[in-house]
């Protein structure tokens, strides 16, 4: 099997295997906290400095850790880049520690953080698995800014705070609740697989 470009490693999390368009991954912290477009630029970028950091040290440690504890063993490593996180946070921008609540902590959970420690980075040296959480974190920021971004400008007429659509708009109060965040994830979801559909059938006529 021809390994994948250093290139390619990085790159896939951003349309091939983006965790939360293409794998599905990420929706519990995706629903809840993409409110605002910040929410996203700061929860995106906490779960890539947790992903890069687990990627690596997994890589490091995955000869020696017994294979009937890789699990638990990689929860703990997940959960000590977590904590940074939370301190680092907590400490220094406390309105986004407070607005993304207890979506940080879980990040412990994240199935994509694991799924990448598990499916990716134990196998895999420490180059390839920083560039395939780098990349993985970055695409998972995107979507969460994209979510972000069209919740508030439709539901405050706002942009990281900023007002866009001047005073006249009124907000489409809908997209900053729940079912709002619900309803902007499946018309994206929807845009993508057409874009799928449409780039698979311009290839087969190739």
């Amino acid at each position: 099997m021809q390994a994948v470009p250093l290139w390619g490693e990085f790159t896939k999390g951003f349309w091939k295997e983006n965790p939360l368009f293409r794998v599905l991954l990420g929706f519990c912290p995706t629903l809840a906290i993409t409110t605002e477009a910040i929410n996203g630029v700061a929860m995106g970028l906490a779960v890539t400095f947790v992903l890069v950091g687990s990627n690596v040290m997994v890589s490091l440690v995955r000869k020696l850790i017994p294979e009937n504890v890789r699990i638990p063993c990689f929860i703990v490593i997940i959960a000590s880049f977590v904590i940074v996180v939370e301190l680092v946070m907590h400490g220094f921008f406390f309105q986004l520690h407070k607005a993304l609540g207890v979506f940080i902590p879980l990040i412990v959970v994240n199935c994509i953080v694991l799924g990448r420690a598990e499916a990716f980075a134990s196998k895999n040296n420490v180059l390839r698995s920083a560039l395939d959480g780098f990349g993985m974190g970055l695409g998972f920021m995107v979507t969460l800014i994209v979510v972000g971004s069209l919740r508030e400008v439709l539901g405050n007429g706002t942009l990281f705070g900023v007002n866009v659509l001047g005073e006249g708009y009124i907000p489409f109060l809908f997209l900053v609740l729940p079912p709002g965040a619900f309803v902007t994830l499946g018309v994206l979801l929807g845009v993508m697989n057409k874009i799928e559909e449409v780039r698979g059938q311009a290839s087969r006529r190739r």
